[in-house]
């Protein structure tokens, strides 16, 4: 799941960093969560447009992430400073394990891919699950995982690098990643999840 916080041009996104800073830790022991990066991009910055606040999340339990969103815990605080935002979920098909998995991540990418119906499905994921084991053998990489969003027909891409994202991914949507929870990394599937 992702949701975007997107700025004034002129915005101060050191604001964001101390929010980060301050309250980043409060879901370093979430139950039901894989991980949740706090991610930002910066207008100008790594071909960005936009300043933007956009934490991404990978959940062991969806009843957690149903908790998160409306019980309490965490996101209200999101609402309280910054309205409710749109929340972007996908359902996930796959993740790979990088050979930087014990590093701290500095960098993210996003890469979402249209689903034309003119294509076969099932040759369309079976070519994105091959390119994201592929994936799973780049130098630098923490995190990768293959999710579909069935509303619009897309794939998403999403990675974890240790340092940048490397110009072979340079068309993606590139995050500076800013702090990493992830209590329950070491339980999200890996590998294709069916």
């Amino acid at each position: 799941m992702q949701y975007e916080i997107t700025l004034p041009a002129g915005y101060d996104m050191t604001i964001i960093r101390e929010r980060v800073a301050t309250r980043g830790h409060a879901l370093d022991d979430r139950a039901g969560l894989g991980l949740k990066a706090y991610l930002v991009r910066e207008r100008g910055v790594a071909g960005s447009p936009v300043n933007q606040y956009a934490p991404f999340y990978l959940w062991n339990d969806p009843g957690r992430m149903g908790e998160f969103l409306v019980g309490g815990g965490g996101f209200q605080g999101i609402v309280a400073d910054f309205g409710r935002p749109v929340v972007r979920h996908w359902t996930g098909l796959a993740a790979e394990a990088g050979q930087a998995r014990e590093t701290r991540p500095r960098a993210a990418s996003r890469r979402l891919t249209e689903l034309p119906a003119t294509a076969g499905l099932e040759d369309q994921v079976t070519a994105a699950l091959a390119e994201l084991r592929d994936l799973g053998r780049a130098g630098g990489l923490h995190t990768a995982a293959l999710a579909v969003d069935p509303h619009h027909w897309r794939l998403l891409t999403f990675a974890l690098w240790e340092r940048e994202v490397p110009g072979a991914y340079a068309d993606a949507e590139r995050y500076e990643v800013l702090h990493l929870s992830a209590p329950g990394l070491a339980h999200l599937p890996m590998g294709r999840a069916w």
